[in-house]
């Protein structure tokens, strides 16, 4: 009687591997396809919109057509529309800045001095959305959850960034 060789199974267990890595590679090529026309902004001429869906309607969102406080405080700055959101799920608020030369992405510096109109049109937003339905503008560091510390004080820092980036 012959024994049965541990080859077949090896083989198997190899095949599987080599699938799985073909199938790995194949979906990280086609994130990187996808990923990668909408990467960089650097060609862009127009300024992009920026949209939030408010949970309201539109007369409640700008009623009378007078912006939400955030949003007119930008003024003439700024183009402004207003559609219904997808499913009836309430209103988009779209903004962009309306000067050309704010296009394509913004440098590092910019952001750090906070000499950067497009996170200020993003807080803008963030703020509007929150007064709009909470009628008030939260804050996302108040209370305080931290000590003034030497540790604390770039935690406070970085959170006020967040503000304008939507991110720590």
């Amino acid at each position: 009687m012959k024994k049965p060789t541990a080859g077949g199974a090896v083989s198997t267990v190899v095949d599987m591997g080599t699938e799985a890595l073909s199938a790995a590679v194949s979906v990280a090529r086609r994130a990187g396809e996808a990923i990668r026309p909408g990467a960089s902004h650097a060609q862009e001429t127009e300024p992009r919109w920026h949209v939030m869906t408010v949970c309201a309607s539109a007369d409640e969102v700008a009623p009378g057509g007078k912006l939400p406080e955030p949003l007119a405080r930008l003024g003439d700055a700024i183009d402004t529309q207003l559609r219904p959101a997808p499913g009836d799920r309430g209103t988009e608020l779209a903004s962009r800045l309306h000067d050309k030369e704010h296009a394509g992405p913004r440098g590092t510096s910019e952001r750090e001095t906070g000499d950067d109109p497009v996170q200020e049109l993003r807080t803008a937003l963030r703020e509007a959305k929150a007064l709009v339905e909470t009628g008030e503008i939260l804050l996302p560091d108040w209370p305080p959850t931290n000590r003034p510390t030497v540790t604390g004080r770039p935690l406070d820092k970085m959170i006020e960034k967040a503000r304008g980036g939507g991110r720590l």
